[in-house]
């Protein structure tokens, strides 16, 4: 069994400076308690994310860090330049050693769309193109063409061929990692199935079940392979977590931090009127919902033992992903939290 963390970093009552540091912490624990990655997600204009630029936050990270990976769950394609995109991902797989996890998406909220003068109705498209140019830029920047005349992208998306952007570009750097570093794509198990991406899911062991044999069907005859060199996609289970000596603190403790995070976690939506009821992930910031869903966990040690092996018993999946920072909970409770796990569950599981 693999743990994993799953962060949005959310604006807390700490400065910039202090939360970075004490997230920067956090990841050296989590590095020498044995995690195998940090998962960062990407939202903008919103209290959810403090850290918008993974790539930033994560070159940070590959200095405090030796051994646990680090990803992006997921880098939203359609706010970047593309080739940007390839040349940041390249320097950022030397700067971690080859630990490097990418994971990609189009985004959820209309409103960051808007607000970067997209129309949200070409998402999809907008992401498709700019992760073709991904695919194409990593797979061509080798060892081998590594000189500035080299002509990396020849083959581009009639878009980005107008603009003149992509075409016959130069690109002296590549990936650590060889041929690439693996790919990560949540939130349609079908559309990851299918392209051999690795996926991450949620939710009660029938729904996770459900999205795996979807997940598996598709890659038992894959419409095409965009993780090259990846024996075998992964799959895991993501939920929020908090523990504490006894669940009915823990309980107690998540009643105040689940409303915190909904709250982050719906601003932007509420503020430009944006329907969000189908898609709310926090339930309505309800948490006896989320906790009857698995969508968050709250307890002691013994709970989090017996959530995993549930999870491993009813559904085969071996990789659990938490969330330990989110709403207003403290790096001191993050940590103990985090502790907790470390010290009492993950032992469960080894060897």
């Amino acid at each position: 069994m693999r743990f994993g963390i799953f962060d949005h970093m959310e604006l807390t009552s700490s400065t910039l400076a202090e939360l970075y540091e004490e997230r920067l912490r956090m990841l050296e624990y989590a590095d020498a308690a044995g995690f195998w990655c940090y998962h960062k997600a990407e939202h903008h204009f919103t209290p959810l994310d403090a850290a918008p630029s993974s790539t930033v936050f994560l070159a940070a990270a590959s200095q405090r860090t030796q051994r646990i990976r680090l990803g992006s769950m997921v880098m939203l394609l359609p706010f970047y330049e593309p080739l940007r995109f390839v040349e940041e991902i390249c320097m950022l797989d030397h700067l971690c050693g080859g630990r490097l996890e990418v994971g990609v998406g189009k985004g959820i909220s209309p409103a960051e769309h808007a607000l970067w003068g997209h129309d949200p109705a070409t998402a999809r498209e907008r992401f498709e193109e700019a992760f073709e140019i991904v695919r194409v830029g990593l797979s061509e920047a080798t060892p081998e063409r590594a000189d500035p005349g080299s002509d990396v992208l020849e083959s581009v998306t009639e878009r980005y061929r107008r603009t003149g952007s992509a075409d016959g570009t130069p690109q002296p750097l590549h990936t650590l990692q060889r041929p690439r570093p693996g790919f990560w794509y949540p939130g349609n198990v079908d559309y990851a199935g299918r392209h051999r991406l690795h996926t991450i899911v949620g939710g009660p062991a029938r729904a996770i079940n459900r999205a795996a044999e979807i997940y598996r069907k598709g890659l038992e005859r894959p419409d095409s392979d965009w993780n090259p060199g990846v024996a075998e996609p992964m799959i895991g289970v993501q939920a929020h977590i908090y523990l504490d000596t006894t669940a009915a603190a823990a309980i107690d403790r998540v009643r105040q931090a689940y409303a915190v995070y909904h709250r982050n976690l719906t601003t932007l939506w509420h503020r430009y009127d944006v329907p969000i009821a189908e898609i709310d992930p926090t339930f309505g910031g309800r948490f006896d919902v989320a906790m009857e869903r698995s969508a968050l966990l709250a307890g002691s040690p013994r709970t989090a033992i017996e959530y995993v092996r549930r999870v491993a018993r009813e559904t085969g999946i071996s990789y659990v992903v938490f969330a330990f920072g989110w709403g207003d909970l403290t790096h001191a409770e993050i940590m103990r939290s985090m502790g907790l796990f470390a010290e009492e569950v993950m032992p469960e599981f080894q060897g």
